[in-house]
C-alpha cells in the first residue's frame, strides 16, 4: 500500500519495511452514509507480531474502519484480504469466526455468567450431549495460565473491575485462537497499574504472533506499546508510519491537518483585557474527577472567552461537564462571582446563569421530532416549569428574533429539526441556551461537523457575545479556531492541565509542543 501523500507529516510512511505480509490488508475501502462520506478511499495493513495503533480525532473514521473490518458495517467500495484471501464478512459473528475478534472499551461479554462461561461461551466442550463443566473450567484455566492471569475461573465476571473484565475479553480471543486482535479504547477507564498488566497481556500476544490493532487517544500509551500506526483524518487516510520514526508532534500535525505555522495570517477578534483586581465569573481551584480529569485551576472572566486545547481524550469535555454540574467533582471548589457554589447538578448550574452546549448534539440536545420552535423554547420552558407554559404570542415573538438574529434555515419554526442540517441544528441549540440569558456560555465543539459558512457565523457569534459582556468556555479540536477566537487558553494533554496561555502570546507550534510533549522536550 502506499499511503496518501501529506504535506502535514514530512517523514517517509516507506522508510521501513514491513516485517511479512500482512494478515489483514484493507484496500480503498469507502463507506457513505447519507449525506456524509465516512470513509473515503482508506486502507489499512496489519501485521502478524505487530501492535498497530489507529489514530485520529473524533470524527476521523477510526470507528467506521473497525466496524467495516469486523462486519458490523459494509462497505461500498473496496476490498478486505485476511491472509491473502479476499473476505466480505456480513456480521460480527463472521469475522470472530474467521479469527478476527474486538475487545471493545465497554466489554460485550455477559456479566452474570463465570469467567469459564464468558471464555468459552458458544463453543462449549460437551459431553452425552450436555455442557461438560470440567472440561470447560479446564480449558478456560488453561488459557488464563497461558497468559499468567491469576483469575479464578468460577468467579462470575461481574465481581472483577472492568481492567480485569477486558483481560478475560482478551483471554476468550485467545480461546478462539485469533489471529488479530482489535482493542478498542481498553485503557480509557484503567489506572496505571492496571494499564501495565494489560499491555504485559498484549506483548505476549504480539510476541505469538497475533496481529494486534490498538485504538487510543493516549500518546504516551501509543508510543510504548505499538510498532506501527496509521493516521486518519476526516475519513481519509494520511500515512502509515513506523512509531519509533514519527515524532510525537508530527503524529499530532497529521491528526490535526494543518502545517505548523505562526498565526500573522489569522484574523483573531483581539484579546479582551482584564480589569485590575476584577472576580473571576467563574474560578475552579482543583477542580477534578477521579479518572476523567486531574484537578485543573480555571478562570472565566466576564467578556472573555477561554478556549480549552488538546486532542481527544485530554479531558476538554471532561472538564466542562464538571463546570456545569453534568459530572459530579470529587476535588476541588468552584466560585461564581467570587461566592463559593456547588455545581451538584445541571440545574443548579443554570440558576447561577451557566449554559452547556454539549458535543454530542444529537444524543444530549437536538429533539427531532420536535419543531423548531419547541426546541428553541425547551431550555426556558423547563426553567420555568411546565405549569407556567410561556405565551404563545411571547413564544413566538422570541423564536423569530434568534431565527433572524442566528439565520436560521430554513427560517420557519414549525419545521421539524431533524430536517434542519446540523449547522442550522446546531444555531437551534445556541439559541435556545442564549434565550436564558446566561452568563457564562459553556461551548463543547460548536462547530464541528458543520459547514464552513455555519461554521464562521458561530465564530462571529461567539465574538460579539464576548463583546457584549458575557464569558465563554470554548473548547475545540481545531487549534487555529481556539487562537484566532479565545483570549486565552488552557492546554490539557492526557487528562492533565499542562498550561494556562495568553492567546497574543501563543504560536500554534506552542501549543502542539505542549499537547505533545507536555511540559517536557524530547
Amino acid at each position: 500500500m502506499s499511503p496518501a501523500p501529506s504535506t502535514a507529516v514530512p517523514a517517509d510512511p516507506a522508510a521501513a519495511p514491513p516485517p511479512s505480509d500482512p494478515v489483514v490488508a484493507m484496500t480503498g475501502i469507502t463507506i457513505q452514509f447519507p449525506g456524509v462520506k465516512a470513509l473515503d478511499d482508506v486502507s489499512l495493513r496489519l501485521f502478524p507480531g505487530e501492535v498497530h495503533a489507529l489514530m485520529g480525532e473524533n470524527g476521523a473514521g477510526k470507528s467506521t474502519l473497525i466496524k467495516a473490518l469486523t462486519g458490523v458495517y459494509a462497505y461500498d467500495a473496496g476490498t478486505v484480504t485476511l491472509g491473502g484471501a479476499e473476505q466480505r464478512f456480513t456480521t460480527p459473528a463472521d469475522a470472530q469466526a474467521a479469527g478476527i475478534s474486538t475487545v471493545y472499551q465497554e466489554v460485550n461479554l455477559c456479566p452474570n455468567l463465570t469467567v469459564t462461561e464468558n471464555i468459552v461461551l458458544g463453543r462449549e466442550p460437551r459431553r452425552a450431549g450436555q455442557i461438560d463443566k470440567r472440561a470447560s473450567r479446564r480449558r478456560a484455566q488453561r488459557v488464563l495460565q497461558e497468559l499468567h492471569l491469576d483469575i479464578d475461573p468460577r468467579s462470575v465476571l461481574d465481581s472483577h473491575p472492568i481492567a480485569v473484565q477486558q483481560l478475560v475479553a482478551i483471554a476468550r480471543a485467545v480461546d478462539i485462537d485469533a489471529r488479530v486482535l482489535v482493542l478498542d479504547e481498553p485503557t480509557s477507564s484503567l489506572d496505571a497499574g492496571e494499564v501495565a498488566e494489560l499491555f504485559r497481556v498484549v506483548r505476549s500476544l504480539r510476541d505469538r504472533g497475533v496481529a494486534i490493532l490498538f485504538v487510543s487517544h493516549f500518546l504516551e500509551q501509543v508510543y510504548e506499546i505499538s510498532d506501527r500506526m496509521t493516521v486518519l483524518r476526516n475519513g481519509r487516510l494520511v500515512g502509515e508510519y513506523r512509531t519509533a520514526e514519527l515524532p510525537r508532534t508530527q503524529l499530532v500535525r497529521a491528526m490535526i491537518g494543518r502545517e505548523l505555522a505562526t498565526l500573522e495570517d489569522l484574523e483573531r477578534a483581539g484579546t479582551r483585557p482584564v480589569e485590575a483586581g476584577a472576580v473571576p465569573r467563574l474560578a475552579a481551584s482543583g477542580l477534578g474527577r477521579k479518572g476523567a480529569i486531574e484537578p485543573a485551576d480555571v478562570e472565566v472572566h466576564a467578556g472573555r472567552v477561554v478556549g480549552l486545547a488538546g486532542l481527544l481524550g485530554s479531558g476538554r469535555t471532561e472538564l466542562t461537564r464538571l463546570l456545569f454540574g453534568a459530572d459530579r467533582a470529587t476535588s476541588g471548589r468552584v466560585e461564581v462571582d467570587g461566592k463559593p457554589v456547588r455545581l451538584r447538578t445541571p440545574r443548579t448550574a443554570i440558576a447561577r446563569g451557566i449554559a452547556f452546549l454539549s458535543e454530542d448534539r444529537k444524543g444530549e440536545g437536538v429533539v427531532g421530532d420536535l419543531t423548531v420552535r419547541d426546541n428553541v423554547l425547551l431550555a426556558l420552558q423547563a426553567r420555568r416549569g411546565w405549569l407556567r407554559p410561556i405565551p404563545r404570542r411571547a413564544g413566538d415573538e422570541m423564536v423569530a428574533r434568534y431565527v433572524k438574529a442566528l439565520d436560521i434555515r430554513p427560517a420557519d419554526p414549525g419545521a421539524l429539526l431533524r430536517n434542519l442540517s446540523g449547522g442550522n441544528q446546531q444555531k437551534v441549540l445556541l439559541a435556545r441556551w442564549l434565550l436564558t440569558e446566561p452568563r457564562l456560555l459553556l461551548l463543547d465543539e460548536p462547530t464541528r461537523g458543520i459547514d464552513i459558512g455555519a461554521k464562521a457565523q458561530i465564530q462571529e457569534l461567539v465574538a460579539r457575545l464576548a463583546s457584549e459582556g458575557m464569558s465563554v468556555l470554548f473548547v475545540s479540536a481545531e487549534l487555529e479556531e481556539v487562537l484566532r477566537i479565545c483570549d486565552s487558553v488552557v492546554v490539557l494533554r492526557d487528562h492533565h492541565k499542562v498550561a494556562d496561555l495568553d492567546a497574543s502570546d501563543a504560536t500554534l507550534d506552542g501549543v502542539v509542543d505542549l499537547i505533545a510533549r507536555g511540559n517536557a522536550r524530547d
